[in-house]
């Protein structure tokens, strides 16, 4: 059988950096192929360069049989390639419909587009409203039009990178029956993803890379994922670290605290919650149930009542983010490039967006600023030629594992984190939740929002649930399992919005 996509020796340099160094690989109509390696290591350049975004300096592409010369995505979309991308190319200002419009052949009026992209949602629990305008959507619900949108050019070739990072469990169950159906009419899928269960589950064959080498090719089902780990990053991976010390006095409080929504955007209704110093609080929940609102009016981007808000028994609920920050409060937002990082701007003049001590009396402190951001690449094992390469450029693991070092490394005494390790890999998971750990044993108090519930086991002291903009009762993880948080992402906790006569009262 003729090879669907072949790769020969794929070559692609950039200043300072060898991202893909000879690669040459295949991959079989109906095939499901994993791509596995660490930030950094040239995955998603390489996916760049069979889709059309970016040239490769030496090699040759074969698409079904014939050279592939394509010099833009859309030549690749005209070609069978679809792609979705791990730092997501849509246009905020435009609605979920106009936006899959962009990336289809003429013919198809908004309409039935509309249509579609509801339909497929339907079959495939990828639910989004056609009519929404990408700003008010989460994470999560982008991902979701992303596929969608890959999925309606009725691809040959398809491409995920890192897919299900902002997905819940149940939508990636669903997803992966998708694409073992896609397969089975004949589609191939390359597929990255730095969640090693899912790549044993869907791949019949998983290649990694490293320091953009080929470096093996086995068969997921046949590797345990501690192998698996072993393979991508030439060690043993990391071990998260236990929990060291007993929570403290309440520092952090929010009280009946409520967020308006818009007709798309869900915000958030009377929020009860308390955090220790030296606690870790997790906050689980599908993607759009109010956990944006719910960081936005906590970390004073949205300024709500006065009273609503409390800090080490202040009322900050009027404070703006900067004025929180002064008190001691810090915010990892969930969007890394055009909210977390300016992407056209260096790692080190980033440092300067939260970074109050390097600016004195109007004057920026550059060299305490480059000192900082190289003290973060540093430790969070940044992989970058130096702290003057601009956010845009940086794989999204490690521009994740610089946001994060970014916050942590200044000691913040109440940090608030949203989804604190999506697109990154295993070892780099591992060390980005070891930081938290250890600030929490130096006594912050920290809020983790994250739809990766396997972390939030591992990491929390407490985990609540939000559901349609009600918080449930923070409650010890002991007392949870994985099957009785599903149940509570629908909103049916004791007295929750599932419920009758529903209430949300706080936990201890």
């Amino acid at each position: 059988m003729t090879p669907r996509l072949q790769l020969r020796n794929i070559t692609k340099r950039y200043p300072g950096i060898v991202a893909n160094d000879h690669v040459s690989m295949e991959i079989a109509p109906g095939e499901v192929l994993a791509v596995l390696g660490e930030n950094g290591a040239g995955k998603s350049t390489l996916m760049k360069i069979i889709y059309g975004a970016t040239t490769p300096d030496e090699g040759e592409i074969v698409f079904d049989g014939v050279p592939l010369a394509v010099s833009s995505p859309a030549e690749a979309r005209d070609l069978g390639i679809a792609m979705v991308h791990q730092h997501f190319a849509l246009f905020e200002t435009l609605t979920v419909t106009e936006n899959v419009a962009l990336g289809l052949a003429k013919g198809m009026t908004l309409e039935e587009i509309a249509s579609e992209v509801r339909r497929l949602g339907e079959n495939y629990g990828l639910e989004v409203d056609p009519e929404s305008v990408v700003h008010d959507l989460s994470m999560g619900e982008r991902q979701r039009v992303e596929i969608i949108r890959a999925l309606m050019t009725r691809p040959k070739l398809l491409i995920l990178d890192e897919p299900t990072s902002v997905l819940t469990p149940q939508a990636v169950r669903k997803l992966f029956v998708t694409l073992h159906k896609l397969a089975s009419e004949g589609v191939s899928i390359l597929f990255i993803s730095h969640k090693l269960d899912e790549i044993r589950e869907l791949a019949d064959r998983c290649v990694v890379l490293r320091s953009g080498k080929i470096v093996a090719s086995v068969n997921p089902k046949e590797e345990t994922e501690d192998s698996l780990a072993r393979l991508m990053i030439g060690k043993e991976p990391p071990v998260v670290r236990a929990a060291e010390g007993t929570p403290g006095d309440v520092v952090f409080r929010l009280i009946d605290l409520s967020a308006p929504g818009t007709q798309r955007v869900c915000g958030i209704q009377n929020i009860l919650l308390s955090v220790h110093a030296g606690e870790i609080v997790g906050i689980a929940g599908i993607s759009g149930n109010g956990q944006a609102r719910f960081m936005s009016a906590a970390s004073g981007e949205y300024r709500a009542d006065s009273k609503s808000v409390e800090l080490f028994g202040k009322p900050v609920g009027h404070l703006d983010t900067k004025e929180r920050r002064a008190l001691g409060l810090r915010y990892v937002p969930e969007q890394r490039l055009g909210h977390a990082a300016v992407p056209d701007l260096p790692l080190r003049v980033n440092t300067y967006l939260t970074g109050d001590d390097f600016v004195e009396k109007g004057f920026i402190l550059r060299k305490k600023a480059r000192d900082f951001a190289e003290k973060v690449v540093e430790r969070f094992h940044v992989k970058t030629p130096s702290v003057e390469k601009h956010a845009g450029g940086l794989s999204g693991g490690n521009l994740q594992k610089f946001i994060m070092g970014r916050e942590i490394l200044q000691r913040p005494k109440v940090l608030l984190v949203n989804q604190p390790t999506w697109g990154v890999d295993v070892g780099a998971a591992a060390v980005i939740r070891n930081s938290l750990m250890r600030l929490r044993s130096e006594g912050a108090a920290i809020i983790v929002v994250s739809e990766e519930i396997d972390e939030l086991f591992e990491i929390s002291d407490r985990i609540a649930v939000m559901y349609r903009g009600h918080l449930s009762p923070a409650v010890p993880k002991e007392s949870l399992n994985i099957e009785e948080v599903g149940r509570w992402m629908s909103g049916l906790w004791p007295g929750g919005p599932g419920h009758k006569n529903s209430s949300n009262e706080e936990a201890a």
